[in-house]
């Protein structure tokens, strides 16, 4: 039993690297805490409870998130500093030993995130580390569906991954792939209804792979979902090209609320490469994909990860994925330079790109991402199109993204309050000083 009261008037800082799905569970843990009558710290105001949300996707981030914790410890000296997340799974050892830290919690014990704080806030007297030692251990779930600061809505819909790319160390910090039921999940998106919610996008580690525990299927959870009334809009947030069915891509073409935006992982558009990363598909299947979605959603968004440099990845081979993304018709690149992650595979092959090879076959793929996303949006200049406006600082431009996910500024000058979560219809006129939004021609 949680004793409350020891959390009544406290404040806490909260800090997330990494994806979506770290964000949604911070924001959770937030909510909980809130409950327990812990207030948010304000800008500035030092805090009773830190708690740090890490990523571990490449050597880069595994620094970013050191240097979090202790700019976290800086800022807030007296706090009881929590860790969790991937970093704090796979390097446990090495984030207890980081003075400041009271707490690390792995995968597993993340679920029981407040009973541990609860526990280590009475007792404060020493670094307590939870840590599941094997991936085949890591077995719960832990539930989110919040938004946070945001105006969005993420849900969990499942964690973990049984692929085992040779370059990735996804299994080892969040375990096999499992998931809570699609009943469970309803009720979450009903709940956003209740609390004003508009759109929600679905996060998770390895979506497509939803099913494994309850024996249900991602197009059935796609199906209940567009079923729950006062949701107006779904986003996909990344769905593995083996896994994107076209029974689900169908579905979603003609469904009340998934909208046409996919964000589709390539990693490779060399077959050699694909081989040598274990992936579960070659560039056919990923431009059929593509393909399809396009035939019968012309109007859809579709983002792309793409990894350069990775081992193996010889100059012929970044050719080949430079001019298959060059030939598709996708409109963003996310491009990550490899980072060698110890345990993996990939360490085993010998082929080894050079940082400065990594940072030309970045930019090259960066400006084709600039062209591509330039094309799409100008497409779109002077047409009608439904915005959800996101709130925006005091006399600041509001943003907020049309179906299709163009990213739409209105100036400060008609920027209002009211129009925070709302769906409004705009004419959409030319790019904004940055270009990287559309401006508002008028308000229809």
């Amino acid at each position: 039993m949680i004793d409350s009261s020891i959390f009544q008037g406290k404040k806490a800082a909260y800090f997330t690297l990494g994806c979506k799905l770290n964000f949604s569970e911070t924001s959770t843990f937030a909510k909980m805490l809130q409950e327990m009558g812990v207030l948010t710290a304000a800008k500035g105001e030092e805090a009773d409870i830190c708690l740090i949300n890490t990523c571990s996707v490449t050597e880069v981030a595994d620094h970013k998130c050191r240097q979090a914790i202790h700019r976290m410890v800086r800022q807030h000296p007296h706090a009881f500093v929590v860790v969790t997340g991937c970093y704090a799974q796979l390097k446990p050892e090495a984030v207890s030993k980081i003075e400041g830290v009271d707490l690390v919690l792995g995968a597993n014990e993340k679920a029981h995130l407040i009973q541990f704080l609860s526990d280590g806030f009475v007792n404060r007297n020493r670094v307590s580390t939870y840590k599941t030692e094997k991936t085949k251990d890591i077995k719960t779930f832990a539930p989110s569906c919040s938004r946070g600061n945001r105006t969005r809505y993420f849900l969990k819909v499942q964690d973990g991954c049984d692929y085992f790319c040779t370059y990735c160390t996804i299994p080892y910090a969040r375990g096999f792939s499992r998931n809570p039921t699609i009943a469970s999940l309803v009720r979450q998106a009903e709940e956003a209804v209740r609390e004003g919610g508009k759109e929600i996008v679905l996060t998770g580690v390895n979506i497509g792979d939803f099913g494994k525990t309850t024996g249900e299927t991602f197009l059935d959870l796609v199906k209940a979902l567009d079923d729950v009334e006062g949701i107006a809009r779904y986003r996909i947030s990344s769905l593995e090209p083996d896994l994107l069915t076209d029974e689900l891509i169908d579905f979603c073409a003609k469904s009340r609320a998934f909208m046409p935006h996919y964000h589709i992982p390539l990693q490779s558009g060399s077959d050699t490469v694909l081989k040598l990363m274990h992936r579960h598909y070659d560039r056919q299947l990923f431009a059929d994909k593509i393909h399809l979605i396009k035939s019968v959603m012309p109007d859809a968004f579709i983002g792309v990860d793409v990894m350069v440099g990775c081992r193996g990845e010889t100059p012929d081979c970044f050719e080949e994925t430079y001019d298959f993304l060059n030939t598709l018709d996708v409109t963003q690149l996310h491009v990550f330079p490899y980072s060698e992650r110890p345990g993996t595979a990939a360490l085993k092959i010998p082929y080894v790109v050079s940082d400065a090879d990594k940072r030309e076959r970045s930019k090259r793929l960066l400006d084709l991402s600039d062209e591509k996303t330039h094309a799409f949006y100008q497409r779109y200049i002077g047409q009608d199109a439904e915005v959800l406006f996101e709130k925006a600082p005091r006399g600041k431009a509001m943003h907020g993204f049309t179906k299709n996910y163009i990213r739409v500024e209105l100036s400060p000058s008609e920027a209002r309050e009211e129009y925070d979560n709302q769906l409004i219809q705009v004419r959409l006129a030319d790019f904004n000083h940055d270009q990287t939004a559309l401006r508002v021609e008028n308000l229809k």
